[in-house]
């Protein structure tokens, strides 16, 4: 019999991505969203509609549905929004987490994949980054999640969990079929908002700082496909049935793509240009950001299969000329 999973956060972009490739894997899903960013039709089997912090709900799901494993989307993550609002993702994030693992352990559900993100090291001190770079968080959405996975250790040492933590760098691409893609109710990523702005949806992209010490002026990021996360989960989750007690691991493809190397690329799967008015740097924003991964490769055997970004935003420029919702 297959392994059944509760994807908690499982109508988001990532969420429902990895959902759909857990299907496909022979994995029985259901989904817990509370659908404040997330969408129903994205989700994949049963959908729970319920909030991260109800624990009641929670324990209630995981003790009727005899479930092997969690996987935990479930996050506020606008870093914006982070800084204006910090109790919100302290909440949601941090004590929904805590709620989330109190009601797994109350129904003896042992296994676990969290998403966390390359916002926990902040500012790099070196590149590539690896995971024993320092962890010194510029916004309290990357404080947030820095709690969750000290919470996190502490609870495989101390409470019997077995988890592994996936730090994500930049997530992008959408499903290649046109079935699955990033549709956000606040749009703060690179790839969709210059899509929309070619696409004439959206005013002219703001190119924020064209004078960093790169190779053509703009801010360098490591983009992962989010079918790459996607196995990257499919892989740390099988590891962790199979007895693991779990680790934690960078997700990235270790390129680093400029900004402008990005509005390019769009530009050749639409046959226009991007858009773009140059605007002054943004606080905060390093030169340059990319992962080191050989870990992940090394002890779960993963490799990205989408490193060009031509490929990636192809994906994502097809979604979004056609959106499902």
């Amino acid at each position: 019999m297959s392994a059944k999973v509760l994807v908690v956060g499982g109508a988001g972009y990532i969420g429902s991505v990895t959902s759909a490739v857990l299907v496909g894997e022979g994995f029985d899903v259901v989904t817990f969203d509370d659908l404040s960013t997330g969408h129903a039709a994205a989700a994949a089997g049963t959908l729970v509609v319920g909030d991260i912090r109800d624990r009641a709900l929670l324990t209630t799901v995981l003790r009727e549905g005899n479930f092997d494993a969690v996987m935990h989307f479930a996050a506020k993550s606008l870093v914006g929004e982070s800084v204006a609002h910090p109790l919100r993702y302290y909440d949601v994030n941090v004590g929904g987490t805590a709620s989330l693992i109190c009601a797994m352990q109350e129904a003896k559900v042992q296994c676990l994949v969290f998403s966390s993100t390359c916002a926990i090291y902040g500012n790099p001190h070196y590149l590539p980054l690896d995971e024993h770079h320092p962890q010194h968080p510029v916004s309290p959405y990357g404080d947030s999640k820095k709690m969750v996975e000290k919470m996190l250790e502490a609870c495989r040492a101390k409470e019997d969990l077995r988890v592994t933590t996936l730090r994500y760098f930049n997530a992008a691409g959408c499903m290649p079929d046109g079935s699955l893609g990033e549709s956000h109710k606040t749009e703060t990523h690179l790839i969709p908002l210059a899509i929309a702005a070619a696409l004439g949806r959206r005013p002219p992209l703001s190119l924020f700082g064209t004078d960093y010490d790169t190779r053509d002026g703009t801010c360098i990021r490591d983009y992962i496909h989010v079918l790459d996360l996607a196995d990257a989960h499919v892989k740390a989750l099988n590891r962790l049935l199979a007895g693991d007690p779990g680790d934690s691991y960078n997700v990235g493809t270790g390129v680093g793509t400029t900004v402008r190397e990005v509005l390019a690329a769009i530009g050749r799967a639409l046959g226009q240009d991007v858009p773009h008015e140059v605007a002054e740097r943004r606080a905060g924003d390093p030169p340059a950001l990319f992962a080191a991964a050989e870990k992940i490769k090394r002890e779960l055997e993963w490799s990205p299969q989408w490193t060009d970004i031509n490929s990636i935003v192809e994906t994502a420029a097809r979604w979004t000329q056609n959106p499902r919702f």
